[in-house]
């Protein structure tokens, strides 16, 4: 039994249907397309990094060729023993003891041995002081400097991955046993930042190492057990890692036929309620809130969770959590919705424009760049965006109106209203963060997703493309979806290298617009008589 190190960061019920033989055959999900497309730009990046890296260090470059699994690890062991200075695609040599085996992307020879090296399409660092860093060229110096720019954005994958490389090379004779540095090279692809894998920088002081080790003795107990037929060492329980795991299918017909509780209360409180006895969806729904006897819940109270129960059993989407249902309203609106590619960049700022006259053409217009992320052009849609709702905001108080705007789940869309202000600092019509703080922590700044949450037990999610259908929306397009817009702008500003897809750009306007049409709709509907058709949770 042999597992890579992606097991430590997965569910424990996933490890066991991959290693148990008697579901080889069980259908799957089919890959998720837009995982696909971040799996190749990951790969794309990394083959970036290193074509730099190899063009700078010469002959002290080494490339493990492509090749099976065990030919790149004979390639690697041989290349380990004549101790290359920088080795990159690393197969490392099993660890038939200790049951692991993997690979990394890249090694580093120091005095005392290798460490290892991540790299990554994510974000490893933020702004503020305290990492330890080194540039990119700099990576033979192992540990770096401490960083007056920089501190460390937890990333628990990125360390459990490098303490999975480092015990391999350890178990092979071929780690630096007098450091616990290791390094991962981010999204900016200039940095390397270093981990110290001893260091007790993990809950209840642990450090990586002894996370992992920990994590994967557990995993690997249960693999053991799938395979030789044992005691099944994990049981299926809803997770948000249900929504895209290609064993949910087989998960979900067990979880329904036995009703379980994590079908309306996930991880922590599945779990505790489960230790209380409270096994069902059934059981909880006549469970007292107001039993001392009953579990406290970390994710929610225990009215809600009983209340969602409620509703699951009479297939209800919704239910009042109050007998009132209110959403602040505005003589001006807009309705805001903003499209990124990941953390390249916000390239569209879709608007819907409603209620009185503020000389200003009512309905939907977009702001947009088609220039593919990350491009100067973004700095441009911004502000002309930017300056188009602080316009129409002047007019409303011109005319002594009240204006207000909404938006769906605020998270997104004051990430990127914050970051472009900061990015673009000092360009035409970029404002300050500071007045973009003013307004996201003023009242006209409205996020209805927090009113979705206050107002109703939502059993099968709170997206907006679950709840405004209650409010009578549908879209025009049948795969309409956040993962699903990456794809359509990749496409549409031809990405890959091909000609700009232009349909796709009909598309994802389109998309846009049925987005912030929603939750124009949908306020309207929570402002109406018809919210009070939704049942009441006291009442069922």
């Amino acid at each position: 039994m042999l597992l890579e190190s992606g097991v430590v960061s997965r569910c424990r019920r996933r490890v066991h249907l991959e290693h148990d033989p008697d579901l080889r055959e069980a259908r799957r999900g089919a890959p998720d397309p837009t995982a696909e497309l971040r799996k190749a730009d990951a790969a794309a990046h990394r083959r970036a990094i290193a074509d730099r890296l190899a063009a700078h260090f010469g002959a002290d470059w080494f490339e493990v060729p492509p090749g099976r699994g065990a030919e790149r690890e004979a390639a690697t062991t041989a290349a380990l023993t004549e101790g290359r200075r920088l080795i990159w695609g690393a197969q490392l040599p099993r660890d038939p003891d200790g049951g692991r085996r993997g690979s990394i992307d890249l090694l580093v020879r120091t005095a005392g041995g290798y460490v290892p090296v991540l790299v990554v399409r994510h974000k490893v660092h933020d702004p503020g002081v305290g990492a330890r860093t080194s540039p990119l060229f700099g990576v033979l110096d192992v540990g770096g400097g401490t960083d007056a720019k920089r501190k460390v954005r937890p990333q628990p994958r990125d360390q459990l991955r490098l303490a999975h490389a480092r015990l391999l090379l350890g178990a092979a004779g071929y780690a630096d046993e007098r450091t616990g540095h290791a390094g991962v090279v981010g999204m900016d692809g200039d940095t390397v930042l270093w981990h110290d894998l001893h260091a007790p920088t993990w809950p209840g002081g642990r450090t990586a190492l002894a996370e992992y080790e920990s994590r994967f003795a557990d995993r690997l107990a249960v693999a053991t057990a799938a395979a030789t037929g044992g005691e099944p060492l994990a049981q299926p329980s809803r997770i948000v890692e249900c929504r895209s795991c290609p064993w949910w299918a087989v998960c979900d017909r067990q979880l329904v036929q036995a009703r379980d509780v994590s079908l309306v209360v996930r991880g922590e409180d599945a779990g505790l309620l489960r230790t209380a006895g409270v096994r069902t969806v059934d059981e909880l729904a006549v469970l007292d809130p107001d039993d001392r006897e009953a579990p406290p819940l970390v994710g929610m109270p225990m009215a809600d969770a009983v209340g969602l129960a409620k509703a699951w059993l009479a297939d209800l989407t919704l239910v009042r959590r109050h007998r009132e249902v209110a959403v602040p309203r505005a003589d001006v609106e807009v309705d805001v919705d903003m499209e990124s590619f990941g953390d390249a960049g916000a390239y569209m700022w879709g608007t819907l424009l409603s209620g009185a006259d503020v000389g200003q053409a009512p309905g939907y217009r977009a702001f947009v760049s088609w220039d593919p992320l990350p491009t100067d052009d973004e700095a441009r849609s911004f502000a002309e965006f930017w300056q188009w709702l602080d316009g129409v905001r002047a007019a409303a108080a011109e005319r002594g109106l009240t204006f207000r705007a909404y938006c769906y789940n605020e998270l997104a869309e004051n990430r990127w209203l914050l970051a472009s202000a900061k990015r673009f600092a000092g360009r035409p019509g970029i404002p300050t963060r500071r007045r973009v703080l003013d307004f996201i922590e003023s009242d006209q700044w409205f996020d209805l997703f927090g009113s979705v949450r206050d107002s109703f037990l939502c059993s099968h999610g709170k997206g907006l493309k679950t709840i405004a259908p209650v409010a009578g929306f549908h879209w025009r397009d049948p795969e309409a979806g956040g993962e699903n817009s990456m794809r359509w702008y990749r496409d549409a500003v031809g990405m890959d290298g091909s000609e700009p897809d232009l349909p796709q750009r009909t598309r994802l306007l389109e998309y846009n617009e049925d987005d912030v049409r929603a939750t124009a709709v949908l306020r309207s509907w929570m402002s109406s008589p018809a919210v009070g058709e939704i049942p009441y949770v006291g009442d069922i």
